[in-house]
């Protein structure tokens, strides 16, 4: 398959299979993160692999978040932690701050949304599902996740990386608007 193909085919994936993932596999998905460009070659990311025993201490994270947040809708409280309940591997993803550099740290961010891209175009590749979470059960905005990670307060949390082995399902053909509607020629 070609990139080209690659990329028309990659979907958020959100319901996977009950087996856990090789950690060759992990190992793959990570240094595949490593080879996205970065300013300066600073190298801001930072990766926590959450399976098993780390998973469960996420989801009693998460449960506190979400009956906060949601504490009129318990169904949608008990679909997203669901959504924990079923993925085998969670990665979070931090970006390096730079003190006293806006432009640096944004620089960073940058850098750690194309780490993210190339795990997950890896993932295509290695037969995993992957889906991006940023709001909601990713917990990315919320300091519970930043101290139950251990992450210092020079890290900033860009996603929350749900992966599995997809279940199989019919997906949605993929709709985007053409980019002769998002492009100026100047």
């Amino acid at each position: 398959m070609t990139l080209y193909e690659s990329l028309k085919k990659r979907r958020a994936i959100r319901q996977y299979k009950n087996i856990p993932i090789e950690k060759h596999k992990i190992e793959q998905l990570l240094e595949a993160a490593t080879f996205a460009p970065n300013d300066r070659n600073r190298e801001p990311w930072h990766f926590y692999v959450l399976q098993g025993e780390a998973l469960k201490k996420y989801e009693e994270v998460a449960t506190e978040y979400l009956v906060e947040r949601f504490p009129t809708k318990p169904n949608l409280v008990d679909s997203s932690l669901k959504v924990i309940q079923t993925t085998p591997l969670v990665i979070v993803v931090t970006s390096e701050k730079v003190e006293n550099d806006e432009a640096a740290t944004k620089d960073n961010v940058f850098a750690v949304c194309s780490a993210i891209m190339s795990m997950w175009l890896m993932a295509e590749e290695l037969g995993l599902g992957f889906v991006w979470r940023t709001r909601g059960v990713g917990l990315v905005h919320d300091e519970r996740l930043q101290t139950f990670i251990g992450a210092s307060q020079s890290e900033q949390i860009v996603g929350t990386l749900f992966i599995g082995y997809p279940e199989d399902e019919k997906l949605p053909e993929k709709k985007r608007t053409s980019f002769k509607e998002k492009t100026t020629w100047l």
